[in-house]
């Protein structure tokens, strides 16, 4: 078995390393942190065409115009531009050009917010010099597939060509979703696994809350959140609701069971994508992967491999919440404050372990499968969703209560729920907002969309 992979880190030569990985993400409560991201769709303002790569109203020119102005260090791949750094935080690039900031490790939601707001108003003045604008929905709403351009990243040049044959949604999933999501930390095994256990219940009800992709191709699709139905048929092997989380003996071992056991994407080495996809990280394990016969897995392309599922929360060395379409400016707060909320305070972790600890597997997979298209409106329990959100959000508001984080003129986080109550207590979501704009003052024509509700 020849030599260290190169950049990957210490060869694997046992399980138990895979689990350490996991394990060392824990960390007392002083250390936990927001890592809060979110993708919007760019746009050409003259003719709301998705921007290109290249060009003077590209997103290499904008990720350019970023760093230059703003100071933000570039990420080259191939000569190109594919994301930026600064400060821990990251601008990248999804496959269809959608803009994403993975912003950096903060202590409060008031700092995630300022971080959301300070990263919009350096897009938009970039995109002010090049006549383009962002927009915030969870599904592009007027273009077709074909119209989407792809980003110059290696790694999606092999997706690209793997998803048709696991899915029929996996290239719609690359180029026309866009999300929102929180990265939040553990304290221990126990702990990641009751985290993992509430968040992965209530993701559903999450996802009613954000529903914003009632669009495809300029038209309604009968979806609240399409994007979120997307993930259904993308690849089953690397996505979905989990089931074993439940399981009694769930943990980082079980954890790793199910990762090495998802199909792999590709091997990354000397700057390159070598191509292993659909083949097995237990053949690599083993130094019997096809693609690198005779070579064995570093602790970094496990890492790698990690990033390649796509459940409804997928654990890393931090637990991160996937459920939410994108949306407004506001909202974008929002979603990071639910989750802070609902996981940060013991008191609420209780209550909302108690709230989903009698759920069964079938209620999970009715859950997910029936929000995307009715959102609050769906039928659970004798009740609705809503009535299920109502009570989350009353947890998730406690819980921020007794965080005592507050911002300088005293109010404490529970202010970003604000907007999140506001849709569960009328039961109207963004989704129901866009639909009635479309038929009444909109009179039909998708454009509006972007006239009206770009940042």
């Amino acid at each position: 078995m020849a030599g260290t992979p190169t950049a990957s880190g210490a060869i694997i030569t046992d399980k138990s390393q895979m689990i350490d990985y996991l394990a060392s993400g824990s960390k007392p409560r002083e250390q936990w942190r927001i890592g809060t991201e979110h993708e919007k769709f760019a746009f050409q303002r003259d003719d709301f065409r998705p921007l290109t790569y290249e060009g003077s109203r590209g997103i290499r020119a904008l990720l350019e115009g970023l760093s230059s102005k703003y100071g933000w260090t570039p990420v080259l791949e191939g000569g190109n531009p594919i994301a930026l750094l600064k400060d821990n935080a990251s601008v990248s690039l999804e496959p269809g050009g959608q803009f994403e900031l993975s912003g950096a490790p903060l202590e409060t939601i008031h700092q995630t917010c300022k971080e959301v707001g300070d990263h919009l108003e350096e897009v938009k003045a970039i995109c002010d010099t090049m006549d383009a604008g962002m927009l915030g929905v969870g599904f592009n709403p007027k273009w077709k597939r074909e119209d989407i351009p792809w980003m110059p990243k290696g790694r999606y040049k092999i997706m690209r060509e793997y998803m048709p044959k696991v899915g029929s949604l996996g290239l719609d999933m690359m180029t026309r979703t866009s999300t929102v999501q929180v990265n939040l930390d553990y304290a221990s095994e126990a702990d990641m696994v009751k985290k993992f256990r509430v968040s992965l219940a209530l993701q559903p009800i999450a996802t009613a809350l954000f529903a914003a992709s009632p669009f495809t191709e300029g038209r309604p699709n009968g979806f609240q959140s399409f994007r979120s139905h997307i993930w259904t048929d993308t690849d089953p092997d690397r996505c979905g609701m989990l089931p074993f989380v439940f399981e009694d003996g769930f943990g980082f071992e079980r954890y790793v069971d199910y990762i090495t056991k998802v199909p792999m994407y590709f091997v990354y080495r000397d700057g390159k994508y070598i191509d292993a996809s659909g083949q097995s990280f237990m053949d690599f394990l083993a130094g019997k992967l096809p693609a690198y016969p005779g070579q064995l897995p570093g602790i970094g392309d496990f890492v790698d491999h990690l990033s390649t599922a796509f459940p409804e929360v997928r654990l890393k060395k931090f637990l991160e919440m996937r459920g939410a379409d994108g949306g407004p400016w506001r909202r974008l707060c929002a979603l990071p404050a639910l989750w802070v909320g609902l996981l940060y305070d013991d008191v609420a972790l209780d209550a909302a372990w108690d709230l989903v600890k009698n759920w069964s597997i079938e209620d999970h997979d009715q859950l997910r499968r029936d929000t995307p298209r009715m959102a609050l409106a769906t039928p659970f329990k004798g009740g609705t969703v809503k009535d299920v959100a109502t009570q989350m959000l009353a947890i998730a508001r406690e819980g921020l209560r007794a965080r005592r984080r507050l911002n300088a003129i005293g109010e404490d986080e529970s202010i970003f729920l604000d907007t999140l109550f506001a849709i569960a207590g009328s039961g109207r979501t963004l989704s129901d907002e866009l639909l009635e704009a479309y038929h009444g003052v909109w009179q039909g024509d998708i454009d509006c969309l972007y006239k009206e509700r770009a940042y």
